[in-house]
């Protein structure tokens, strides 16, 4: 029989491992969810600034680029706006404000998980140097394609103001874009080989970055945002290629790994219709039959609803996962639907595009 020491023994280590156990329960849960608990209160509070239907319709009945002008004052983009008064001048501050948003983002956010927003700002990166390179090949002003968003701005003006390409190769030094340039420079690879190693290098950092979450609800978001906007990227390319009537085994060159999707039947086939049609047996292919006609006519309809259909997904995370990185991407994509929105508007406007056709066109809601 054992001794009341004994007993009063085995029950201190007992309670000692339970607390144990519960003090470390504790802080895990601590640890994954109240640095969420600030930020996203933040971010709520930012969505309602956000513009709704009804005001981006008042915008649409603006009728002169000045009137636009004087009606985004009471908005979040009269920070950015300055003195602007042209439409490149209006999309610059778009720019500058979507920049912010990022940034914010980066700041707000637990350290585990805030460099994703750094990594975000990259794609810009590539549309910079890609936009840049191009402009250089046609001898147009590089400096006029140049996006005040991204992390190496400062390098992409000096690209822009390179005077031989040969200055390019050097300013790029020390970037992960140095050896791509340096092949096109040699001729070993041709401007859109260039342009598709720049998304591979941007999204094998995003996904490498998403997958090395320790944490598994962090890992499983980050991982599902990235791959389809690999998938999206990969569906416009084939699209594009073939309404430009490009054989499958060029296409597959432009694509970009890390995605979902098998694309190889929708590669083989002659056309835009029969590639659509192929696409319509995949996880997208709802969203695709729902614009379908659209497609037929222009790619860019496919592009817009596999982006809202991100939304709705990333929307939908944020329910499964309230506090996490969901609210911050379903915000950030917000954010951008909204600027790609403006930027339509603030273009219909200025060519003078009566206010019924500008919502019918920007839509969202918006035509009577």
């Amino acid at each position: 029989m054992l001794s009341d020491t004994t007993l009063t023994a085995i029950l201190d280590t007992t309670l000692g491992v339970v607390f144990t156990w519960l003090g470390w329960k504790t802080y895990k849960i601590l640890w994954k969810y109240t640095p969420y608990s600030y930020p996203n209160a933040r971010i709520n509070a930012m969505e309602a600034k956000l513009l709704s239907e009804q005001r981006l319709g008042e915008l649409a009945e603006s009728r002169t680029l000045q009137n636009l002008i004087v009606n985004l004052e009471d908005t979040d983009y009269k920070n950015f706006m300055g003195s602007a008064t042209t439409v490149d001048e209006l999309e610059r501050a778009l720019e500058r404000s979507l920049a912010s948003t990022y940034l914010l983002m980066e700041d707000i956010l637990p350290d585990r998980v805030s460099g994703f927003f750094r990594l975000l700002l990259e794609e810009w990166d590539v549309r910079n140097i890609a936009s840049v390179v191009k402009a250089k090949k046609r001898g147009e002003p590089a400096v006029d394609y140049v996006l005040e968003i991204g992390t190496i701005v400062p390098r992409v003006r000096a690209m822009a103001e390179a005077k031989t390409m040969e200055e390019i190769l050097v300013i790029l030094e020390g970037t992960p874009y140095e050896e791509p340039y340096q092949k096109l420079l040699l001729d070993e690879i041709s401007l859109t080989d260039f342009e598709t190693w720049l998304y591979r290098i941007y999204y094998s950092k995003l996904l490498d970055y998403a997958l090395s979450r320790k944490d598994e609800e962090e890992r499983l978001i980050l991982g599902e945002f990235v791959r389809t906007k690999i998938d999206i990227t990969n569906i416009i390319t084939l699209l594009r290629g073939k309404a430009a009537g490009l054989p499958g085994e060029e296409i597959r060159k432009s694509l970009v790994p890390g995605g979902t999707l098998k694309l190889d039947s929708a590669l083989n086939v002659e056309d835009l219709g029969m590639a659509l049609a192929e696409l319509d047996s995949t996880k997208y292919g709802p969203v695709i039959r729902s614009v379908r006609e659209e497609a037929e006519k222009d790619v860019s309809a496919v592009r817009d609803a596999l982006e809202d259909y991100l939304l709705q997904r990333v929307g939908e995370l944020t329910k499964f996962y309230p506090l996490s990185i969901a609210t911050a991407l379903s915000y950030i994509l917000r954010k951008e639907r909204e600027m790609r929105r403006l930027r339509a508007l603030i273009r219909l406007v200025a060519s003078g595009f009566s206010p019924e056709r500008i919502k019918a066109i920007i839509g969202g809601g918006l035509a009577p």
